[in-house]
Parts: C-alpha cells; structure tokens; sequence
C-alpha cells in the first residue's frame, strides 16, 4: 500500500505541473481540507489516503478514479502538420439546443478537426473521448453562440455544478446548459437572462444523461 501511495502522490504531482497550478490553489478552489494534496505527495500516510479522498483529489484534477475489470482503449489516430503532433477529434452531425431541444436521430461523424495534442493534455482531454458538435440557438448566450462548435469531453460526466454540460434531456433532446445539483433534482440552467431556469427532481434527474461537459468553443463571425 505505501508503494501505491507514493505512485499515486507521483501522478498527482505530475497533473500538477500539466496543470500549471499548486495544491494549496486546488485544495482551496475544490474546497478540501488543508493539505489534502500535500500530505499525498509528501506520502505522509504510509497507509496512503482513504478511497473518497483520492476520489475527491481525482475529481479536483479532473483526472478519472476507475475500480473494475481492465478496460481496452481504442487506438488515437495521430497526424503531423507542419512538424507538430496534432490528435483529429471526430465532429458529430448532431446539434446540441442551447434552447427547447435538438432531435439527433442517428448521428454520423461529418469530418475530423485537428487539435493540438499538448492544448488538449494541458485541458486534461483525451481526444479519444471527445467530440466536436453544433451549438443550435441562443440561451447561452453569451458564452456559446447559435452555430458554434462546442468540444465536449465525455469523460467528464460527473456533474459539478456551475459547470456547462452536453446532456440527453428527459424528453430524448440534446441540449446544452449549465447544470447544478441539489439534494432534490438537477438546475438546468441558460446564461441568456431571457431564459427560464428549470428543474429537475430527483426522479426525472436520474433519466438526463450527461453527456460530458462544454470544455472550449469555437465562435464563427
């Protein structure tokens, strides 16, 4: 267990330094206590530290905590344009509503755009499991406009509210809001003042899938 508690201090470290942040900054920011990261990378416990709280460190680094049977990853294609290691992200057909809410049917996958690979390991995205879909309507306004390109990554799928997510809506609509949790439902919320806020209690919640969360945009003038 202390070797694991070392690994696991060592990788935190590392998201640090990706991250270009510290961890008083983040165990500040992701409310945890006072040296919550510090004693992991010091390895202070030889026991190392206690399930949910690598879990909450994990979720503060946006990096995945994963117990089950070995997972398979499928191959990330790689291109070279002008000497420098871009990963495709794959653009869906889909459209997702900033608004009432996008019928997609069957999507396809329209083309590839090529992202920098150290942008995205700096945004802690895998390219593998992410995709690139079209913002329809103007209720997030104005942070997302209506024919821009949102970059979800579906990994992150785990709700932390104040945060803009990609989700299925209880009705099968594909739409994009800032979400809250509560101890009763889900908030959805638009950024456009305009727009209703709405709720979700704890029933019809459990039926909105999150696909991942809004993680950069790209804006056509």
């Amino acid at each position: 267990m202390e070797d694991l508690g070392k690994q696991f201090g060592g990788i935190v470290e590392e998201r640090l330094k990706a991250l270009k942040t510290n961890a008083f900054a983040v165990e500040k920011a992701f409310g945890l206590p006072p040296d919550a990261i510090r004693n992991v990378i010091r390895a202070k416990k030889p026991s190392g530290p206690t399930l949910s709280r690598v879990q909450e460190i994990c979720e503060a680094l946006d990096l995945e905590f994963y117990v089950g049977p070995r997972r398979a990853s499928g191959p990330v294609e790689t291109v070279v344009l002008e000497n420098e290691d871009f990963a495709p992200i794959m653009r869906l057909d889909a459209r997702a509503s900033a608004g009432p809410g996008s019928e997609n049917g069957d999507v396809q996958v329209v083309e590839k755009l090529a992202f920098r690979r150290d942008w995205l390991t700096r945004m802690g995205v895998d390219p593998a499991k992410a995709v690139l879909v079209q913002v329809q309507g103007d209720s997030m306004t104005p942070g997302l406009h209506d024919g821009d390109l949102a970059l979800i990554d579906q990994r992150r799928n785990t709700v932390r509210s104040g945060q803009v997510y990609a989700l299925t809506d209880i009705d099968g609509s594909t739409r994009v809001k800032r979400v809250d949790v509560l101890p009763t439902g889900l908030i959805l919320r638009s950024d456009a003042p305009s727009y209703p806020t709405e709720f979700r209690p704890s029933d019809d919640a459990n039926r909105v899938n999150i696909i991942g969360q809004v993680v950069w945009s790209g804006h056509t003038w």
